[in-house]
């Protein structure tokens, strides 16, 4: 039976206290293929400051810091957020927060945003809470990077659902939107316009 409201702090921490890597980010082929292809779509080389919501045991994170002066690595699972901590223990530009979206976030203005496999765990008004977030703690012309697999789930969206959703609240300010990925997994990347434009 599909969820029918956002899913807390307890789903999450079950998850990780009974497998420290529940989804297998750490050792799956596929998983790695979907990294490169988000690091790829990033159309520039360094970001000022970055946001990744969502960001578990911090596999995608490590990876993320080299493109950035400054990231905040957000999750609500204090398990989790433990395990990504260690695993990026060498990197002093990364930030961690235990904080659930979209109420609690850190405070921006961010230059790039990173929403990998979150938003379906999202009802439609918390989605819409946080694109409203996004719109209100970005830099002019910030980029936003969804990712979200589509096959089936109980999450309270689907992965395609959730996508759409969010951009359509983003369309008084978006500038460009393009699907990069749409087979098992949907990548898209998202321009934000200037702030003067909105």
């Amino acid at each position: 039976m599909r969820h029918r409201h956002t899913m807390g702090r307890a789903y999450f921490e079950t998850l990780y206290k009974s497998n420290p890597d529940p989804w297998n980010f750490s050792t799956s082929e596929y998983e790695d293929q979907k990294y490169q292809a988000t690091l790829q779509a990033l159309p520039r080389t360094r970001y000022a400051k970055a946001i990744e919501v969502g960001c578990s045991i911090g596999v995608l994170t490590a990876r993320l810091a080299a493109r950035c002066e400054s990231l905040d690595a957000v999750d609500l699972s204090p398990t989790a957020i433990e395990q990504a901590r260690i695993a990026c223990a060498a990197l002093d530009n990364v930030y961690f927060h235990v904080s659930a979206a979209p109420n609690g976030l850190p405070e921006g203005p961010f230059d790039l945003i990173i929403l990998s496999e979150v938003l379906y765990y999202l009802d439609a008004r918390d989605l819409l809470a946080l694109a409203g977030w996004c719109r209100a703690h970005t830099n002019s012309s910030a980029d936003i990077i969804l990712c979200h697999w589509l096959g089936p789930t109980n999450y309270p969206l689907s992965g395609e659902t959730a996508a759409r959703l969010f951009v359509s609240a983003l369309q008084p300010c978006l500038e460009r939107h393009s699907i990069l990925h749409q087979q098992v997994y949907r990548l898209e990347r998202i321009r934000l316009g200037s702030k003067e434009a909105q």
